[in-house]
């Protein structure tokens, strides 16, 4: 992705706070809500490793592979399992990956043809490009499918930010029982959104 080292690492921090607040929850709680924590938990353990800068940390040239397997086999288990917000997120994850591959950034960092040196054009594992020098490249990816994901992740943190509203009121005075995740969770789900919003739009 085509953005500085700051948001790069403002993502690694917003997703791994994420990821450590829903990982230990993936034992407690309703089975519903464990399966929640343990798909946002995944994500945004994911999201945290791909949002960290090459100017850091090199990636191998096995990393896109390696996201490609893991969460190919997640957007499988979700579909499995009719989970298909996160089969749609972990198919999200692979496509980023995949898009490293053509990034000529991580092809010149590894001595593939073309040549250059590993920190002109790469921004971190999930292909988040630093343009440190040299002509702008073009977008990873192809436009037409990042749109659709763009487009599906905007509806997303829409919907979920309208249900992290306070809930009604009963007639006996009492708060209303929402049904589905704690708040905080809700909220680790829009902050996931959003962080997947922003990896999309910097390919």
């Amino acid at each position: 992705m085509h953005t500085p080292p700051l948001v790069g690492w403002l993502l690694v921090l917003l997703c791994a706070a994420t990821g450590g607040y829903c990982l230990p929850r993936a034992r407690t709680g309703p089975p519903a809500q464990q399966v929640t924590a343990r798909g946002e938990a995944l994500m945004a353990l994911g999201m945290a490793v791909m949002a960290v800068p090459a100017s850091a940390v090199a990636p191998p040239a096995w990393a896109p592979w390696a996201f490609t397997a893991v969460f190919g086999a997640v957007a499988l288990w979700g579909l499995v399992r009719r989970h298909l917000h996160h089969a749609v997120g972990a198919l999200a994850m692979v496509y980023m990956a995949l898009a490293m591959v053509d990034m000529p950034g991580m092809s010149e960092a590894h001595g593939m043809p073309g040549g250059g040196h590993p920190a002109a054009g790469m921004t971190g594992m999930g292909g988040m490009t630093e343009m440190t020098g040299g002509p702008h490249t073009a977008p990873a990816g192809v436009p037409l499918l990042t749109g659709l994901l763009l487009a599906y992740y905007t509806v997303y943190v829409l919907a979920a930010g309208i249900r992290l509203a306070p809930a009604g009121t009963a007639a006996d005075g009492s708060r209303a029982a929402c049904a589905g995740p704690p708040t905080v969770l809700r909220a680790c789900q829009v902050a996931m959104g959003l962080g997947m919003l922003a990896m999309l739009l910097a390919l």
